[in-house]
């Protein structure tokens, strides 16, 4: 009886975050694959995220996101911007390191192509703000979207997560870089 208990306990926790997510997202490049779990959606003041990449060679980075974001608009496009700061880590064998990122995201779409939107986000980590062996810390991610039925979206873009490296190391590592194609579900 007891084993039943804790297998409901164990199923009930880890689909908490999914029971309060706004919009859940699995993207892939030719060498990773990530989640990303956002935790409102774009009509709250706020928005805080956490996902996880597994980037092949056994490369694993986790960020947590907390942003202020509104509606706005660039010239007549109806657009949904994000300014705040993104946490990251990672670990690679015998590196491991982390920042926290200062930036923000812009999501436009297009009224004349119903379920088109453009989105960028950029952060980035001076040395004061990053750990480890990480020195600094640029995180750029380029999407076109397309949402295909009410509550779900394709898209397809550019990522690119690079971190100079502090001494003894030389040199930088691109821990996740190309182009990338996934899906997006809201709830």
């Amino acid at each position: 009886m007891k084993v039943s208990r804790v297998s409901v306990i164990l199923i009930t926790l880890a689909s908490a975050p999914f029971a309060y997510a706004g919009d859940v997202d699995l993207s892939l490049t030719n060498n990773s694959v990530k989640g990303q779990v956002d935790f409102f959606g774009s009509n709250n003041d706020t928005q805080l995220g956490a996902g996880y990449t597994y980037h092949e060679g056994s490369r694993h980075i986790v960020n947590l996101d907390f942003h202020a974001q509104g509606r706005t608009a660039l010239g007549n496009l109806p657009t949904t911007a994000g300014i705040g700061v993104k946490g990251i880590a990672w670990d690679d064998h015998k590196l491991d390191g982390g920042a926290l990122g200062i930036g923000g995201y812009a999501t436009v779409n297009l009224p004349r192509v119903p379920g088109l939107s453009f989105t960028g986000s950029l952060h980035y980590a001076p040395s004061i703000l990053s750990f480890g062996e990480s020195d600094d810390m640029t995180n750029l991610e380029l999407r076109g979207s397309y949402r295909v039925i009410r509550n779900a979206e394709v898209f397809a873009g550019y990522r690119y997560l690079n971190t100079d490296l502090d001494a003894p190391y030389r040199g930088d590592i691109n821990l996740d870089e190309g182009v990338l194609a996934g899906i997006k579900v809201y709830f």
